[in-house]
Formats: C-alpha cells, structure tokens, sequence
C-alpha cells in the first residue's frame, strides 16, 4: 500500500503519526520527507488545476483586476 499526505509542519504530530502506525501496522515503512512547491501542492489536484488554468486564460484575455499595491496602507 502506498499512501501520500499533503501536511503542514504544525501537523505533523505524535497523534498523526500513531495514526500512521496504525494503518501500516506490522509493515516496513520508508519514509521521504521533502518541502512542497506552493505551485506542486497548487495543481495537485484536477478541480485546483482547472480552476487555475481557466483564471490564466482569462487574465491573458484581458479579464483581470489590477491594482497598485503602493496604495494599500501598511501598519
């Protein structure tokens, strides 16, 4: 069995990983670790990646609000 979590560090407690031994319980396990691209983790699913890919279309077609962010009011 192979299984993919998508977490925060915050998330990564002692509870999630009982729960990791659980669902694996009395297998061998490799564990890889690695820091997730915002885009990656973005278009990881189909609905975010059409979604995004239908708002670039409309941006290129000239359907955007711009604004200038030096007039936003920093405190």
């Amino acid at each position: 069995m192979e299984a993919t979590f998508y977490i925060s560090n915050k998330e990564l407690t002692e509870s999630f990983l009982k729960k990791i031994k659980q669902l694996f319980e009395g297998e061998h396990l490799e564990i890889t670790i690695k820091e997730q691209d915002e885009t990656e983790y973005l278009l990881s699913t189909e609905a975010n990646k059409n979604h995004l890919l239908e708002s670039l279309k409309e941006a290129e077609n000239g359907n955007f609000i711009e604004f200038d962010l030096s007039r936003i009011d920093k405190k």
